[in-house]
C-alpha cells in the first residue's frame, strides 16, 4: 500500500514539510499535528516512488522529480487559498525546502539533518542499501535473488546520488541570495550525513537571518521521538518571527 499524503486544515498560515530518502510523510505526522494544533495548515506530499513497497520504484525519478513535487505542492496550497507559506524538510526534503526558498515565494523555511552544503560525504549509499535489502526481503525474495538485485540497485542509486549532489553544488553558488529567515536543525549523532554540513550552510548564509539548532545527541531523523518534541517547539518558536500578515 503506498504512504498518503498528510493534509491537516486550519489557519490562514501554511507550512510545507518535506520528508527523507527513502521514507514517506510518516517522518512529519507529529510535527504536522503539532504544528495544527498551533493553528498552522500543514501540508507533507509523498516523494514520487516513495512511499511504496517496492523500493526499485525509486529509480524511475531524479532530484528534478522531487524539486517538482515540491512546487507542485506548493502549487496546491495556493490552489487552496494559502498564500502565506513556510517551507521546511528533513535530508532530502530539506534540499527540496532549499530549492523552494532560492527560487518561491515563501514566508521563509528551513531544513533538518539535510546534506545542503556539497563538500561533505555522507553514508547514504551503505544505509540505502542496507534499506534496500531489508525491503527485499520483505517482498519475499531469497538470498541469491536479492544479491543479484543489488547489483543493479548499487548502480541505480549512485545516479541518483549524483544528480542530488550536482543539484546542491548549482544552489550553493546562491546561498548569499537568501535574505529570508532560515531554520536550521541538526543532530551530534547524526549517522547519515556530515553533522558539519549544517554548520557550513549556516555559515553560507550571509545575508539572512538564521535560527540555528543544533542537538547534541540526536540522530539523523529529527523529526519523531523526545528529540521531536524539542524540535516542535524550535520550529513553532522560529515560526512565530516570520512575517506573517496578522
Amino acid at each position: 500500500m503506498k504512504a498518503k499524503s498528510l493534509f491537516y486544515e486550519s489557519g490562514k498560515r501554511a507550512v510545507l514539510l518535506f520528508h527523507a530518502f527513502t521514507s514517506n510523510p510518516k517522518d512529519m505526522l507529529s510535527l504536522g499535528r503539532a504544528l495544527e494544533r498551533a493553528d498552522y495548515t500543514v501540508y507533507a506530499p509523498v516523494f514520487s516512488g516513495h512511499g511504496t513497497s517496492d523500493p526499485d520504484d525509486l529509480f524511475d525519478y531524479t532530484i528534478e522529480d522531487w524539486v517538482k513535487d515540491g512546487k507542485e505542492a506548493l502549487a496546491f496550497l495556493k490552489e487552496k487559498g494559502y498564500e502565506e507559506i513556510a517551507v521546511m524538510g528533513l535530508s532530502l526534503g530539506g534540499i527540496v525546502a532549499t530549492h523552494l526558498l532560492l527560487n518561491e515565494e515563501v514566508m521563509g523555511g528551513g531544513i533538518f539533518a539535510s546534506p545542503v552544503i556539497s563538500d561533505f560525504d555522507t553514508n547514504v549509499p551503505d544505509n540505502f542499501m542496507v534499506w534496500y535489502e531489508s525491503m527485499k526481503e520483505n517482498e519475499g525474495y531469497a538470498r541469491d535473488e536479492i544479491a543479484g538485485l543489488k547489483t543493479t540497485a548499487e548502480v541505480k542509486v549512485r545516479v541518483i546520488l549524483d544528480s542530488i549532489h550536482n543539484h546542491v553544488s548549482e544552489m550553493e553558488k546562491e546561498y548569499d541570495s537568501i535574505s529570508k529567515k532560515v531554520f536550521i536543525a541538526q543532530g551530534g549523532k547524526d549517522e547519515m550525513i556530515n553533522d558539519q554540513s549544517a554548520v557550513a550552510f549556516r555559515d553560507a548564509l550571509t545575508n539572512a537571518e538564521v535560527s540555528f539548532h543544533w542537538y547534541e545527541d540526536a540522530p539523523h531523523v529529527l523529526t519523531t521521538g523526545k528529540i521531536g518534541k524539542e524540535v516542535q517547539i524550535d520550529v513553532l518558536t522560529y515560526l512565530s518571527t516570520l512575517e506573517w500578515s496578522d
